[in-house]
């Protein structure tokens, strides 16, 4: 377990990072676009329901 830090020495920190924040960006693109053309929406949803 002590021995992670050793990754660091294979792999570029600022490489990894922006590979990192590159992904998360494009997942969350992802999973948005995903819901909104599902046709979920909670506004009608809750306003339908009385709840707004």
């Amino acid at each position: 377990m002590s021995k992670f830090y050793k990754i660091w020495l294979i792999f570029d920190p600022r490489r990894v990072f922006v590979v990192q924040g590159g992904f998360l960006f494009l997942l969350a693109a992802m999973i948005h676009l995903v819901v909104l053309s599902s046709g979920l929406n909670w506004f009608e949803t809750a306003a339908r329901a009385g709840g707004g």
